[in-house]
This record gives C-alpha cells, structure tokens and sequence, in this order.
C-alpha cells in the first residue's frame, strides 16, 4: 500500500527523534528487539510470535508479493523458512498476521487500497509449520464482511483461549473493534460485526498470551484495554517507539514484552515492557514500567533514552496538521 502521509510522518519524526534500532536492552533470547534483515520483506505489515518455535516470529509484506510469509529468527533477524500459501486467491493487500488456539496462523489480507471501497476482504488460516523450512502449505480462505459497510483495517486478531477472530478498522478519528462469528465458515461470507470503539487510528493490535489484555497501536501511540470478556475496558497507554512507519505488534511468548515492528528495508523491530497483567506465567517484576495512566503520553518508549521537548511536540502537531491534509486530498 502507498501511504504518503504515512511516509512523511515517518521521515518529519525520524530525524527529531532519532530512534535507534533497538530500543531495549538484556539479553533475552530474541524477544529484546531485533532488525529484519531479508531483503525480501521491505514491508513488514503483520507480527506474530511464533507458538512452536522460541525466538521465531512471523512476518509478511504488504502488498505487492505474493502469499508468502517469513519465519524470521530474532536473533539473528534471518529469515529462516519461506511459507508459500497454497489453495487461496492473489493476495491484495495483507496486513496483519495472528496466531490462535491449535497453533494456527491467521493472515488478514483486510487493508483497503480505496479507503473502504472493496464489498469483501479475506482472512487465510493455516496450520503454523512444524519444521522451520521453506515449503509450501494447504491454507484455507474466508471471506470477510462487514456488518455496517466496507472500510479499511490494518488490525487482525485471534483470541488465544477462544480462537475467535477480531478485525480493528483503520480509522483517523478511531475505529471500532468487529467481532467474528464464534467459527469462520469457508463457504459464504463470515459477517464482522462493531461491539466496541477503539480510540485510535489502529495499525495492529494483539491478544497477550493469557487472552486478558488487547494492545492496539497506531503511528503515534497505543492504547490497551482489558478484555474482559469482550467488555473491553480502556487502562492506559502504551510507549510506543517511535518508528518511521510503525505498522505491527505482537506480544513476546511469555507476554512480558511488546514487539513494535515497522515497514521498509532492514526495518527494526523494538521491544518494550508489557504492562502488568499480560504475562502467560507469573508478572515479570519489570511489567507495567511501559504503560503510562491515561494523563500520561504514550509516544516513546522509557527505553529510548531520548527526552522530547518543544522541538518534538511541534514537529508532532506538523507532522499531524500534513497528514490531515494530505488524507483529504486522497
């Protein structure tokens, strides 16, 4: 997807804050931030750590490719298998990525080009390799609509307990959280329906790994809520790095971290702190350090070591007022 007022956030915030690769430090095994360095993925869209392999996460590019996703070593940054979608349609523009119960991979292949325009989108599921190899695998397709019309999304999440899909449309003055029918039907359309408004312009959004916590972030921001059933309740906001084009987030395996990816060659992917409430096991006595109240801010990271000053707040509202404009010129 050609996002130019994405693009000019990216360049307008890059130079005042000057964010390195990784932002985290501590020598976890992969799970502490890394840099995606396959040539092949210059438009990392979708981040999903892996359920069968430690240290593996799941990318994909944005449109343009094919039906292919990454299994990317974070410990390295190498691609280490090449999965090749088999049994679905052309790709038209992925964007997320999501593993639920049974350790199956859902990829949402929902952004829209047209800004809501497309009468359908797809949803493709497919069983997550058991060996690390570049292969070819059997995946199978769902259509997806929209109870209240088509729209653009970025966000597609699997609940980890329940396996029930959720989509986040993409929205400037935020979006609404669609729910999925308790179980996708691969023949006819499966209707998403809103049960609950998200107060950001959502690029991804994750489950933790005990289903309690939803993280959603945007180009500037996050916010997390407690699931709550599906009752969301809004608790606070999320450092989130700065990133020329932030477009993903996936929790750590142990839920412990937030993973905060972004497109474009050699693009990094930031560890922070997960807020408390979000580990599979027992808290990490480091969570929450990342999450602020809601009077707090949640544009950088405590891990930055950057401090933003009137420099940063102006270059903010600039790069805000350019991207108003330049969306209504679209």
């Amino acid at each position: 997807m050609r996002r130019s007022l994405a693009l000019l956030a990216g360049v307008l915030l890059t130079g005042v804050f000057a964010v390195p690769a990784s932002a985290a430090d501590g020598d976890g095994a992969g799970d502490q931030g890394f840099t995606i360095k396959d040539p092949k993925i210059t438009e990392s869209s979708g981040l999903a750590a892996s359920h069968l392999h430690p240290g593996i996460y799941w990318t994909h590019n944005d449109s343009d490719d094919g039906p292919y996703i990454y299994a990317v070593d974070s410990r390295t940054g190498k691609t280490v298998a090449t999965v090749t979608l088999k049994g679905i349609g052309s790709p038209r523009d992925v964007e997320a990525i999501s593993i639920g119960p049974g350790n199956e991979i859902y990829v949402g292949d929902i952004g829209d080009n047209l800004g809501g325009k497309w009468p359908y989108v797809w949803v493709y599921k497919l069983p997550e390799p058991k060996v690390l190899k570049d292969q070819t695998v059997t995946a199978t397709q769902y259509v997806v609509k929209y109870a209240n019309g088509p729209r653009n999304a970025e966000s597609l999440l699997v609940h980890p307990k329940t396996g029930r899909v959720y989509i986040i449309d993409k929205n400037e003055d935020g979006g609404h959280l669609y729910e999925g029918p308790a179980r996708l039907s691969s023949s006819g359309s499966n209707i998403f329906k809103p049960v609950a408004a998200i107060d950001l312009w959502a690029t991804d959004a994750a489950f933790s790994p005990n289903g309690r916590q939803l993280a959603v972030r945007g180009y500037f921001g996050g916010i997390y809520y407690d699931w709550n059933g599906g009752k969301i309740k809004r608790r606070g906001r999320l450092d989130v790095p700065l990133q020329g084009q932030g477009e993903s987030v996936s929790y750590s395996p142990d839920g412990t971290k937030l993973m905060y990816g972004s497109e474009g060659a050699d693009s990094s992917v930031q560890a922070q702190d997960a807020p408390s409430g979000a580990s599979s096991g027992k808290s990490s006595s480091s969570s929450g350090s990342s999450a602020s109240g809601d009077g707090g801010g949640g544009g950088v990271g405590s891990g930055d070591g950057f401090k933003v000053g009137a420099v940063a707040v102006a270059a903010g509202a600039l790069v805000l007022f350019g991207l108003r404009r330049l969306r209504r010129r679209g």
